[in-house]
């Protein structure tokens, strides 16, 4: 089995030689074992040190979000046959030893991909509160729309098996974890998460979340994104349904009016917010219905996209050969 364990980097000089000694101390009995760091356009000595821990770099020239360094990863995966890439961040806040724990599944179960979830004793030490608060409403959100209870949907500790990069395209800058559990649901494919230690470090403030506003509207573009793309027809039927359902109360009301007063006064008012409301309700099934037109469209696509791509890292497989 070929491994991977990639460490996305963006001016980590400080921790990234001693996770990697850490890290290849515990796979030390896997004999084709990959260090990928990809750097996110550090500008400090990560690159050199990552590369007297014997670990191979591909840096970004600037600094491009981690959701375009997962990408960087998948593709360098995918380009060298690798049967596992494990994910884990570069400034030792998670346990290596526990890595073994998350292909493990992959492995024996079949599984597609294995997230680490660091909330099983409630909120880790040193977590902020907000940024807790944060992960609750967004894995809601993603257990809701995936049809799978979870309850870490953020965390970068993971394992994916090379079936599970096939199917993934992703398009996010500014993270991925979230899109690909919905990728991966959205395709069938079985995934699980297990409990991971975590360590939070007071004094660091995340590259993902150090502003939670930020986060907070980044998030929401994502989740309305895959919305649209998977679940226009439902959601926003739902929106469409209560928009006309208040539309025709209203002017349900204006004729009840009439009926008994033989006039609209002093109730147009109402009439004309009721037409607005049905206009506005079937605006939203028309989009729903174009929305889902095209993401028919994009799961064809998609299917396409899989198969060349399992033709073209064959056919790569085969030319070395």
């Amino acid at each position: 089995m070929r491994l991977m364990v990639y460490l996305p980097a963006y001016n980590e000089e400080k921790k990234i030689y001693s996770t990697l000694e850490g890290i290849r101390q515990v796979l030390q009995d896997y004999e084709d074992l990959v260090l990928l760091i990809v750097d996110d356009g550090s500008t400090d000595g990560t690159v050199s040190k990552a590369l007297s821990a014997g670990a191979e770099v591909v840096s970004h020239h600037t600094n491009l979000g981690v959701g375009r360094v997962f990408q960087t990863a998948v593709q360098e995966a995918l380009e060298r046959e690798v049967d596992v890439l494990v994910s884990i961040d570069a400034d030792g806040q998670f346990n290596p030893e526990q890595i073994p724990a998350l292909i493990d599944p992959i492995l024996d179960q079949g599984m597609a991909m294995v997230t680490g979830n660091r909330f099983e004793n409630g909120r880790p030490v040193s977590m902020p509160a907000i940024k807790y608060l944060g992960n609750q409403i967004v894995a809601w959100l993603v257990s809701s729309m995936s049809g799978i209870k979870l309850r870490d949907v953020s965390c970068g500790f993971r394992a994916y098996s090379r079936e599970a990069l096939l199917h993934l395209n992703l398009f996010g800058d500014f993270t991925y974890t979230h899109e690909s559990i919905l990728a991966l649901a959205n395709h069938k494919l079985p995934f699980i998460e297990i409990p991971v230690d975590v360590q939070y470090f007071p004094e660091r403030q995340s590259r993902v979340a150090g502003s939670v506003t930020r986060y907070g509207i980044k998030i929401s573009k994502i989740i309305f994104r895959v919305l649209v793309d998977n679940k226009a027809l439902r959601v926003f039927g739902v929106f469409s349904s209560i928009f006309t359902t208040i539309g025709f109360l209203l002017i349900a009301f204006l004729f009840g009016h009439y009926i008994l007063n033989g006039n609209f006064t002093p109730y147009k008012s109402v009439g004309f917010a009721g037409l607005g409301f049905i206009i506005v309700g079937l605006f939203i099934l028309l989009f729903a219905l174009i929305a889902d037109l095209i993401n028919r469209l994009r799961i064809n696509q998609e299917r396409i996209m899989i198969m060349q791509k399992r033709d073209f890292y064959e056919k790569s497989k085969s030319d070395r050969s």
